[in-house]
């Protein structure tokens, strides 16, 4: 396998939550500097990491990690709902 990319949505979570890189770095045991290297893909978590930052936000680990990209934010069909709303 020549790509080993792992994609998340920790920024995302955290700014919806209010939470910094400090406290969430704080909560799981780890350096804050982690949570930014996790954040901008130069680090892959661990299956054990990776469980325990969906443990904290109280989602599926599927929803923060991805081996594909996840769609942007403001798609096609998310205008056309807010255009019908209008």
């Amino acid at each position: 396998m020549s790509n080993e990319a792992v994609f998340n949505r920790i920024a995302m979570l955290r700014a919806e939550r209010k939470v910094s890189r400090r406290e969430l770095a704080d909560a799981l045991g780890v350096h804050y500097q982690t949570v930014g290297y996790l954040e901008r893909g130069e680090y892959s978590p661990s299956l054990y990491l990776a469980l325990r930052i969906a443990a904290y936000f109280e989602v599926p680990v599927e929803v923060i990690f991805s081996t594909e990209p996840f769609p942007r934010l403001g798609s096609s069909s998310a205008e056309s709902t807010s255009a019908n709303a209008s």
